[in-house]
């Protein structure tokens, strides 16, 4: 797609006791702050690999010191800003959007084997419709996208975060206000032990058996990868 869309990652700063603290209960925090970190960079290399323009919201915004150390400044690291999640997000299409970009998606960190035929979907079907949106296993979604001139920001406002109605009611909303929408393929993300595991079995034999998040599960856990 022309005009420079963006991939916006959103992302927390690694801080113990403060990310994946549902796996942490399973794993212990050492680990999971050391496989939030690989999860990080996995998304990273994947989205630059195919060439599309990367941004990097993260939170708190006191933590861009710490985040500029580890990640370097190669891509552009923006504070999120907003009181819940919904509002954070909608700020930072406003933001992407106010700077010309034509098209932009969302993704967080918890979807560290994504492969680049998602990217490569969403931002082809935003050549025709004004969303796109991936839903998770879970009921909430992986990947968020528009088109400049369709974006709305009421698909962000009077959703209760992390419950399963999150997808449906997003869903809902965007047809209801005209919105074409594309439907990615399901796919689970990692928050749990078993979503962890699912990570694993699923990929024992493709590229992402290579990663840095399986490198590390491997270090801890051996072969199997997972206790």
């Amino acid at each position: 797609m022309d005009r420079n869309p963006c991939v916006i990652l959103f992302m927390k700063a690694p801080e113990k006791g403060c990310v994946k603290t549902r796996l942490a209960v399973s794993l212990g925090e050492e680990i999971v702050l050391d496989l939030y970190r690989c999860f990080v960079e996995d998304s990273i290399q994947t989205i630059v690999r195919e060439g599309y323009e990367l941004l990097i919201f993260y939170d708190p915004p006191s933590a861009h010191s710490g985040i500029s150390q580890w990640l370097g400044e190669r891509h552009p690291l923006l504070p999120q800003s907003g009181i819940d999640l919904g509002e954070r997000m909608q700020n930072a299409f406003r933001r992407v959007f106010s700077r010309g970009r034509c098209a932009a998606v969302i993704v967080g960190s918890d979807s560290p084997d994504l492969t680049s035929r998602f990217y490569h979907e969403a931002f082809a079907a935003l050549r025709d419709h004004d969303a796109v949106v991936g839903p998770a296993h879970d009921g909430g979604y992986y990947l968020i996208g528009f088109r400049r001139e369709a974006f709305l920001p009421d698909a962000f406002a009077g959703i209760s975060w992390s419950t399963p109605e999150v997808f449906t009611r997003t869903l809902v909303t965007l047809r209801n206000c005209g919105r074409s929408v594309h439907l990615l393929p399901p796919w689970r993300d990692v928050d749990t032990i078993e979503d962890l595991r699912a990570l694993v079995l699923r990929n024992g034999e493709t590229s992402f058996s290579g990663s840095a998040s399986m490198t590390r599960l491997r270090k801890a856990y051996g072969p199997a990868g997972i206790p």
